[in-house]
């Protein structure tokens, strides 16, 4: 079986091709090597690198008809990974975010349907930003899905969320894949449509198609040139540049941190398994950890002696907590997060003890958002 990996040389795709070669598939990827995932000379990238000889590999765009037309000849399952990540950044570069994700995804099943008995399943990575702020519960109204947070409130450092009634603080409780879906990013809206196209198109030309709703996803590999996503990450070069630490609001906004290979294990499943099929799965711990947590652990992992503040400072748009409920990949996939936190952070740790220092990018990202009206 030949297996398709949009954007198969980024921090997951190459993570996923590994062990799909393992498992004896070939592999053929796409990807552009984008500067702010790969640096400035992509082809030395360790993500590139890492899968350079051992796929079959491809330099294009999800954009580009002929680059895909390419990439999908003779090919049985596709892994549709390619798309611009970022929550605060999309704020400010709609057209590029939906260029990517949306016409991306729609150029790519263009040409699945014209040629629909070739492709045997297509499993495309949605993520947990399309609930905004999750699934929470009030004292008087019960389970309720909050809206974004008002500025008025984040100024005065009322950093939770509330009843969208009552406008009480709530409690965050477990999302599940019913919940109601709120992106309150550019990012989140395109991933919802990156999901929707592909699940109502498989549905229509009744090719088996999945949805994986990843949570935060870390470990080995995960890009630390990249100053907007990914806060292990972000943390890890400051700390590394001898820079100290800037925590939002309180440090108690949480997230659902999951590790690579767990994320790696529940696509091969949603790959080979038919009970997948035509179905979306949160994909996460079911666990939150919050964000002071992380700055703790991480300083102690590196043994570092790196201050940190919690500043009060907040992004508009950003949610407040969010963590999984995994009872539907449990039961249909029997998928279960092998690696805990603390255990996946070391795994991390390790790894970017390894490598090269990068350049701290951070305060440039913050600026820029800065002037976007989008950090207060």
């Amino acid at each position: 079986m030949r297996i398709l990996i949009t954007g198969g040389a980024g921090f997951i795709g190459s993570s996923l091709s590994l062990k799909l070669l393992e498992k004896g598939y070939k592999i053929r990827v796409i990807d552009n090597l984008s500067p702010q995932i790969h640096g400035e000379d992509p082809q030395k990238s360790e993500l590139f690198l890492r899968i350079k000889n051992q796929v079959e590999f491809i330099y294009g765009d999800v954009r580009n008809k002929e680059d895909l037309e390419l990439a999908l000849k003779e090919v049985d399952v596709v892994v549709h990974l390619a798309a611009e990540t970022g929550t605060g950044q999309s704020m400010y570069e709609v057209e590029k975010y939906v260029d990517v994700n949306i016409n991306g995804t729609v150029n790519l099943l263009n040409i699945v349907a014209a040629n629909p008995k070739q492709i045997k399943k297509i499993v495309v990575a949605s993520s947990r930003a399309i609930y905004g702020e999750g699934k929470y519960k009030c004292e008087t109204h019960g389970e309720v899905f909050p809206e974004s947070r008002d500025d008025t409130n984040l100024s005065k450092g009322d950093f939770e969320a509330k009843c969208p009634k009552c406008f009480e603080t709530v409690h965050v409780l477990s999302t599940s894949e019913d919940s109601r879906i709120n992106p309150l990013s550019v990012y989140g809206f395109t991933k919802f449509g990156q999901e929707n196209l592909v699940m109502l198109t498989g549905k229509s030309l009744n090719i088996p198609a999945v949805a994986l709703r990843y949570q935060n996803v870390y470990g080995p590999g995960q890009s630390l040139k990249n100053p907007y996503t990914g806060i292990l990450s972000i943390f890890s070069t400051r700390i590394k540049n001898g820079n100290d630490l800037m925590i939002f609001e309180d440090g108690k906004e949480s997230r659902d941190f999951v590790y690579i290979d767990d994320v790696v294990d529940a696509t091969i499943k949603a790959i080979e398994m038919d009970e997948a099929n035509h179905k979306i799965f949160n994909v996460g711990t079911g666990k939150a950890v919050n964000v002071l947590e992380v700055a703790k652990t991480l300083i102690h992992c590196y043994q570092a002696e790196i201050p940190y503040k919690v500043t009060g400072h907040y992004r508009l748009g950003d949610i407040r907590h969010n963590f999984a409920d995994l009872t539907k990949v449990e039961d249909d996939l029997f998928f279960n997060p092998k690696f805990s936190f603390q255990e996946g952070i070391r795994h991390f740790t390790d790894w970017v003890n390894s490598q090269e220092v990068e350049e701290d990018l951070y305060e440039h990202a913050m600026l820029e958002m800065k002037e976007k009206g989008l950090y207060k």
